[in-house]
């Protein structure tokens, strides 16, 4: 099979199944994005609710391993400009978890710009460190940066005119 999006919905489905849920997965081209961003979204339809808490899991864990296992499988032995980043997606959980992490993003900016002093920001995912920064991208006073290793790694906000480990 050829096309990309098409197996991910198949392999993500098929991966579904063997854990014992039997839901279909849809996929979404986001508007504004570019080819290469895919949602694999899990229909809910025929899940319980006790069987979304198990795939979104503790603090998006389950959905976080799944989302990795999908990209890291699926981009396998592909050329850098075929590959796809897929977003899996379920119950809203990306939607709402990316509104959240938009609101965290606003308010360690306006702390780090009033104290003056850095932010730590601790329990996010690999995916969710990623957002964050891309996110502060476009704050142009303020800069960011991962430290530490897993489980322990954390994100760091700093004024611009910071350097490493120096306050204002």
């Amino acid at each position: 099979m050829s096309d990309p999006v098409q197996r991910g919905q198949e392999w993500l489905a098929t991966l579904l199944k063997q854990m014992g849920f039997s839901c279909r997965v849809d996929s979404i081209i986001p508007n504004g994005s570019d080819d290469a961003a895919v949602w694999l979204k899990i229909d809910e339809a025929g899940l319980h609710s006790g069987q979304v808490r198990d795939l979104i899991g503790e603090g998006g864990k389950t959905i976080d391993a799944l989302q990795y296992l999908t990209n890291t499988l699926l981009n396998i032995g592909v050329e850098p400009e075929e590959q796809k980043s897929f977003t899996v997606e379920l119950d809203g959980y990306r939607v709402k978890r990316q509104e959240e992490l938009e609101a965290l993003v606003q308010e360690v900016a306006q702390r780090v710009r009033t104290t003056g002093q850095e932010e730590v920001l601790k329990s996010l995912s690999s995916a969710e460190r990623r957002q964050v920064h891309n996110l502060f991208a476009d704050y142009e006073d303020l800069r960011t940066e991962s430290q530490g290793a897993e489980p322990d790694r954390r994100l760091i906000v700093r004024l611009s005119s910071q350097k490493d480990g120096e306050e204002e």
